[in-house]
């Protein structure tokens, strides 16, 4: 196949235009817009073989615009193109276990999205080994990867389901950071999960471990977390195998007040929590928060509740929130609105700037650098 040189060109003017404007342009290499080409030809990342084709690509941006863009991300949420396109069959390709009911075309929701986040992470490494050894020393840019987590609130002090609360962000932030930190999945995904855990050759471990210049977070939400260890007994699905039943309630309380997207409940504590977890557990890595904000579903611009945490002690580089329009939300399309500024579909998309959009303001002119 060859390059598509109009849309070389259209990323070439989109990005003259942001720098034109003082904008420092962050380049996101895969946001689950896989070619239709790739997942008919071999199943796309059920196969080894996006690695390189993964890497072919990645190696032409490099080529094209390395050096206008100093800040690469090679994946957006592997965990949300794992699970939703592998485990509840909601995003593309639409894949699950037929007992799930779910009207998937087809799929195993115990063993596909192990694989597919297992190609995602050897994908993440090819790139960035290309970039280290071919682009960055010239180009001098930094390349890293966009992580989405909720944070767990043990329902309880009991050791239990704070045990519960840790595997919780095993099976959905350690999934990806711990091979990118040290070689390897999380212990406890490898005791629950087992032969159904693909492995990493020593090769592939040593490529993954510190393959990151930053790390990119993306924060909305997060559940109460309970110890669940009948779900040993439930038909082996990523669902289940953590062990851990969560929910959104616990003694008849709310973690937040919910957002109109039916999964996202309101809890800034949880990002100022998950901030300092990363800090800890993986060396107080760079992070930039490359998406956060709360869908409102107001027919003309409300009030939106700011995350305006303190992040001190983190190693922050930056923040960006999500989103700057009103959007088409994946399966939610245009019922819910994250924008910072509404658009009105019924008015020739007229915009208007949300409460959010004064505090974000603020904000940048706070933390100028």
């Amino acid at each position: 196949m060859g390059v598509n040189r109009e849309g070389i060109l259209y990323y070439h003017n989109l990005i003259d235009e942001l720098i034109d404007n003082g904008i420092v342009p962050f380049v996101t290499l895969f946001h689950w817009d896989l070619p239709q080409y790739l997942e008919d030809s071999y199943g796309g990342f059920l196969s080894p073989q996006i690695v390189e084709d993964f890497r072919v690509y990645a190696d032409l941006c490099f080529e094209v615009y390395g050096e206008k863009v100093k800040h690469w991300i090679t994946l957006n949420e592997p965990l949300s193109y794992s699970v939703g396109g592998y485990v509840t069959g909601e995003f593309a390709p639409g894949r699950c276990s037929q007992w799930q009911e779910l009207g998937c075309t087809g799929g195993d929701s115990a063993t596909e999205p192990y694989l597919v986040s297992h190609h995602q992470l050897l994908a993440h490494a090819a790139v960035v080994h290309l970039y280290r050894h071919k682009y960055q020393a010239s180009q001098q840019g930094v390349i890293g990867i966009a992580l989405v987590s909720q944070w767990a609130v043990p329902v309880s002090t009991e050791i239990s389901h704070r045990n519960a609360a840790a595997r919780a962000l095993d099976f959905a932030l350690g999934w990806f950071m711990d091979p990118i930190t040290h070689g390897d999945y999380p212990y406890t995904m490898r005791s629950l999960v087992g032969d159904r855990l693909p492995k990493f050759s020593c090769e592939e471990s040593q490529m993954l471990n510190g393959s990151f210049d930053f790390i990119g977070l993306n924060y909305y939400t997060a559940c109460y977390a309970a110890d669940a260890p009948l779900l040993r007994n439930a038909t082996p699905n990523y669902s289940t195998d953590s062990l851990v039943n969560l929910t959104v309630e616990s003694n008849g309380t709310l973690i937040g007040p919910k957002a109109a997207s039916n999964w996202l409940y309101v809890y800034p504590r949880g990002f100022y929590e998950l901030l300092m977890y990363i800090k800890r557990k993986y060396n107080n890595p760079s992070i930039y928060i490359t998406e956060n904000d709360a869908t409102s579903i107001f027919t003309f611009p409300g009030v939106d509740e700011a995350n305006d945490n303190e992040l001190k002690g983190a190693n922050v580089k930056g923040y960006f929130a999500w989103s700057l329009l009103d959007n088409f939300e994946w399966s939610n399309g245009y019922t819910v609105r994250f924008g910072i500024n509404y658009v009105d579909y019924s008015n020739g998309l007229k915009r208007y700037p949300k409460f959010s959009a004064s505090w974000f303001k603020r904000f940048l002119q706070k933390h100028p650098s």
